[in-house]
């Protein structure tokens, strides 16, 4: 009766630890793997979760990699899958059904007094958690990968390193080469690619989490509204806007965040925070939260002091118009988000809005100061994998932000604002709430 007591208490434990990430159905990560599957023409996918390490696993917690969360669901360390396709009898290999197993580690009693205790294979409701009807110990993974493999040759897909990269793969392929878990002739492919056509078309309960990110880091941005004004710091208002969308279900930051005042609000990726905020300088703050490893991205840009000058004002105007020509050109399954010329490109629409519509103090276009790309896919990489040759179209999640940053005049301004294409191909802004004209942030920082 104590051992069921014991089990009972770690599935208690377990269902809790689980629930602090807001997991899709178990049958929407089943059909991306199946999906999966249909694309290696016949090749088995192997793929190994993060484990926990020292440094910044040590302060942020652990990270699961997001390729291995995409088709699992699953956010503990030190797991791997193995997929295999169905295939037909062939020489000396027999017909095999469709595959699937997710392999768990072994309990490990004195680490588990340290991180707290980890589903098993052998608990009674492993199933039902992980999606998976095949649940083996890690210890198996090596005679199931020689069950499963064709003789004498086999493709594998797998999370492949480049020569100056380590990824959780490397470490497990070496073993396996080791403890001779391939056939004689075996080619190796990178699932990367495979994978980040997949993650560019979200389903619908990957935009319902995304939303949730958005919401809560919109939140963060109105709170910073109402905050931001002269000799406050930046790292202040940095960490308001986290406290925000902390409290609103998200875990961490999606990305360091940036409050940059005075002329670090020309520097893109300026992340110490450490300034003074002065009257008369404006602030860029490129500030969002991860929820249930969802990514936001969201930027706004105020007049410290509640008011823009004339030239700020310009400026400000300028950037909202060039993000305003982009949703206005857009067509779902033509217009492309990365950089490029011609009618298609929203990035050359923004940047022709920009370079026809002011000048520096020196009387030059200001289309040279707009110095980075127009935006980005976004889902469980704030950054998310893309092609960017592909036109845009249903289901898919990006930013549009243009920028202007001129730091002969301290001054540095972006709008980013994040969208998705509907199944009708319309354009939806998921960050509608948040204002975006001059004068409707000049109204936030004056509300009460």
């Amino acid at each position: 009766m104590r051992r069921y007591a014991q089990l009972s208490v770690l599935i208690l434990l377990l269902a809790t630890s689980l629930a602090a990430l807001e997991r899709q159905p178990n049958t929407d990560y089943r059909a991306r793997r199946q999906r999966l599957a249909a694309m290696t023409h016949g090749g088995t996918v192997l793929l190994f979760a993060a484990v926990e390490a020292e440094g910044p696993n040590a302060i942020y917690g652990f990270h699961q990699d997001n390729n291995f969360y995409y088709l699992t669901g699953w956010s503990e360390p030190g797991a791997a899958v193995l997929i295999a396709p169905a295939a037909d009898a062939s020489g000396e290999n027999k017909s095999r059904p469709y595959t699937e197993i997710l392999f768990l580690p072994a309990h490990n009693a004195t680490q588990e007094k340290w991180t707290g205790p980890k589903l098993g294979p052998e608990s009674a409701n492993v199933r039902e958690v992980t999606g998976f009807d095949n649940v083996a110990v890690l210890d198996r993974m090596r005679d199931e990968v020689v069950r499963v493999l064709p003789t004498p040759r086999a493709v594998v897909y797998s999370g492949l390193a480049a020569w100056d990269e380590q990824r959780p793969a490397t470490v497990p392929l070496q073993w396996l080469r080791r403890a001779n878990a391939f056939p004689n002739y075996i080619g190796f492919e990178d699932a990367a690619p495979l994978l980040a056509k997949l993650r560019m078309v979200k389903d619908a309960g990957e935009l319902a989490l995304i939303q949730k990110a958005v919401d809560a880091s919109v939140a963060a941005h109105q709170a910073a509204f109402k905050a931001v004004k002269p000799n406050v710091t930046e790292r202040e208002i940095s960490a308001l806007m986290q406290y925000e969308f902390g409290r609103r279900g998200c875990e961490r930051p999606a990305y360091a965040p940036i409050v940059g005042s005075g002329f670090y609000s020309t520097v893109l990726h300026y992340s110490e925070d450490s300034g003074a905020m002065r009257a008369g300088d404006v602030v860029v703050m490129d500030v969002g939260g991860e929820y249930s490893g969802y990514a936001a991205d969201i930027t706004r840009t105020l007049p410290i002091n509640g008011k823009w000058s004339a030239r700020q004002r310009e400026i400000y105007d300028i950037v909202y118009g060039a993000q305003q020509a982009a949703v206005d050109a857009f067509q779902s399954g033509r217009s492309l988000l990365g950089r490029g010329v011609g009618a298609d490109s929203l990035y050359q629409t923004a940047y022709d809005y920009i370079n026809t519509h002011g000048k520096d103090k020196h009387g030059q276009p200001l289309g040279k100061y707009f110095i980075h790309g127009l935006g980005h896919h976004v889902g469980l990489d704030v950054h998310d994998p893309a092609d960017y040759s592909l036109p845009l179209g249903p289901g898919q999640v990006f930013t549009l932000e243009p920028g202007i940053y001129i730091p002969e005049e301290k001054l540095g301004v972006r709008l980013e604002d994040m969208f998705y294409v509907d199944a009708n191909g319309k354009l939806v802004m998921m960050t509608s709430a948040l204002p975006r004209t001059a004068a409707d942030l000049e109204k936030a920082m004056a509300a009460k």
